[in-house]
């Protein structure tokens, strides 16, 4: 119904926000990470909007972005996971985060949202996984991960030193956006890489 509203702040809470525009006061729902966002009461905020409706419910759903939005759009495709659940993974996670922690199977950054267990976790990244768009999802400064086609020469060397970050007890999630960070050429080793991504890691 509402592609975004443009307004200005009038309340904001954890998990709620009021935004007047045109004279009209809205209840928008928000994840904690937009609430925190937010400048304050009394700035201009343009929030990205999804609109629930059901036989009982009529909600207003907001994101500062447009990749929160779609992302959100895919999570509540997902069997277990309503509007709430959503905004929940939301709250501890970006979308590119969330993006990152669905291409490396963990289920573990993903069930660190309030509410959602480790079954729905795997069951997010089971539904996800193949249905998630870089184009439509990533932005511009966002990494891709390795298993995602990195698309250069040193491709293969890269997957080798997620794998290795992994074992040294990383998340696959960091391990993978780590990599994506190094700038790699032909004669880079999986060595090279490895202690790049290090770097970052620290």
């Amino acid at each position: 119904m509402y592609a975004y509203i443009k307004g200005t702040i009038m309340e904001i809470t954890e998990d709620n926000l009021v935004l007047e525009a045109g004279q009209i006061g809205y209840n928008i729902k928000i994840s904690a990470r937009t609430a925190n966002a937010l400048e304050g009461i009394g700035a201009s905020v343009k929030i990205y909007t999804y609109t629930l409706v059901r036989e009982d419910t009529f909600g207003l759903y907001g994101f500062l972005t447009r990749d929160d939005l779609e992302i959100f759009k895919k999570l509540i495709t997902v069997n277990g996971i309503g509007p709430k659940g959503g905004l929940a993974i939301l709250s501890v996670m970006s979308a590119d985060e969330l993006i990152f922690a669905i291409a490396a199977g963990d289920a573990k950054a993903i069930s660190k949202a309030p509410g959602v267990g480790a079954r729905t976790a795997e069951r997010v990244i089971l539904d996800l996984k193949g249905k998630i768009s870089l184009e439509d999802t990533l932005t511009k400064n966002a990494a891709v991960p390795a298993d995602m086609h990195i698309g250069s020469d040193a491709g293969a060397e890269k997957n080798e030193a997620v794998e290795a970050l992994t074992a040294l007890g990383y998340s696959a999630t960091d391990a993978l956006r780590a990599v994506r960070q190094v700038v790699t050429s032909e004669d880079d080793s999986v060595e090279d890489i490895l202690k790049a991504a290090l770097k970052y890691l620290y």
